[in-house]
């Protein structure tokens, strides 16, 4: 994705009606993202996600965009690779910042801090011990259908 593209993603976010997108319904492909994300299947959840956001028509792809990228956060960790995590951990953290607490019946907010916890967490081991991190740390997205 080139630089145009991602600038015109965001300004599409600092334009949206959060209301009215998060009345909307989670996307079918989103939720078999989800429920792989929550199995901790994070490369299978990075596909089912990726393909809700290339299909869904609305600014909502942007917070299936946010979730990938937090599953992808985990599976570096599960990796062991902090450089890797670090760095998506920043990009689900732009993708997700904007969103209200709740939207489509995601807990945006709790997967925000979650995510906070999870690097700070792998932050304070270094990248030579993350062998040593807590797997209580890979916390499911809470969300109603």
């Amino acid at each position: 994705m080139d630089k145009l593209t991602r600038d015109k993603d965001r300004e599409a976010l600092e334009e949206a009606s959060f209301p009215e997108i998060c009345e909307g319904a989670i996307h079918p492909k989103a939720i078999e993202g989800l429920k792989l994300f929550n199995g901790r299947h994070y490369w299978e959840a990075h596909e089912a996600l990726e393909a809700a956001w290339m299909e869904e028509e609305g600014t909502a792809r942007h917070l299936y965009k946010g979730i990938l990228q937090a599953g992808v956060m985990y599976l570096q960790l599960e990796r062991r690779n902090f450089i890797g995590a670090a760095k998506m951990y920043e990009r689900a953290k732009r993708w997700l910042a904007p969103w209200p607490n709740v939207c489509r019946g995601i807990q945006v907010g709790k997967l925000r801090g979650d995510i906070d916890a999870a690097i700070a967490a792998a932050g304070k081991l270094g990248p030579e011990e993350l062998e040593h991190f807590e797997p209580s740390f890979y916390k499911p997205v809470e969300y109603k259908i």
